[in-house]
């Protein structure tokens, strides 16, 4: 869904990407920099129920999982461990943020405990579909629910919890990630078929 809005989001950060690589600044040192951001964001604000602080923060990091690509692009620095190191520093993201809101919700609300869980296993999934489709040479890019919509929905509905809103909204939240995963890995597992035959 909102993969739909990367070209303009590369436009917005281009002039930020060009900043930091004339300050010498590699797109892999803003990969490694962002993740570790998000992760001890994730790790000590969200458990500590700091919604609105854990979300802004995030956010803020999670720039860094356009930006360090744009760098390449723009400073004719892409390369295929880049891309590797990108893809799998978001694993590490993912986990930690989905392992946040376990840790909270060990203290304070079991359903979003197994939500999260659920979040985290099949979004590791989609990925996963994806990455052995491309080893057996076949497209499986696409989904309904990419890792840019899986991160904005379940921030959404942390941030609004953090305002003041009941616990239920979060579980909405997370039950849609939950459920659009499902979904998209079912449409990558389709892609996979059709492209093998």
């Amino acid at each position: 869904m909102f993969s739909r809005l990367r070209g303009l989001y590369g436009r917005l950060l281009a002039p930020l990407a060009r900043l930091l690589l004339s300050w010498g600044i590699g797109p892999s040192a803003v990969t490694v920099f962002g993740t570790a951001g998000v992760v001890v964001a994730s790790l000590t604000l969200l458990p500590a129920g700091r919604f609105v602080a854990g979300t802004l923060i995030v956010l803020a990091f999670l720039l860094g999982d356009g930006l360090d690509g744009n760098m390449a692009r723009l400073g004719g620095r892409e390369s295929r461990f880049g891309a590797f190191l990108d893809s799998t520093l978001d694993r590490l993201a993912d986990a930690a943020l989905f392992g946040g809101l376990v840790l909270w919700g060990a203290r304070h609300d079991e359903v979003v405990v197994w939500l999260a869980l659920a979040c985290l296993a099949l979004g590791f999934l989609v990925s996963y579909a994806r990455a052995r489709a491309e080893v057996e040479g076949w497209d499986a890019s696409s989904g309904l629910f990419e890792r840019t919509d899986r991160l904005l929905v379940s921030l959404a509905g942390v941030f609004a919890v953090g305002l003041g809103a009941p616990v239920a909204v979060l579980w909405v939240g997370l039950g849609l990630v939950a459920v659009g995963s499902a979904f998209t890995v079912g449409q990558r597992i389709r892609a996979a078929a059709v492209a093998s035959r």
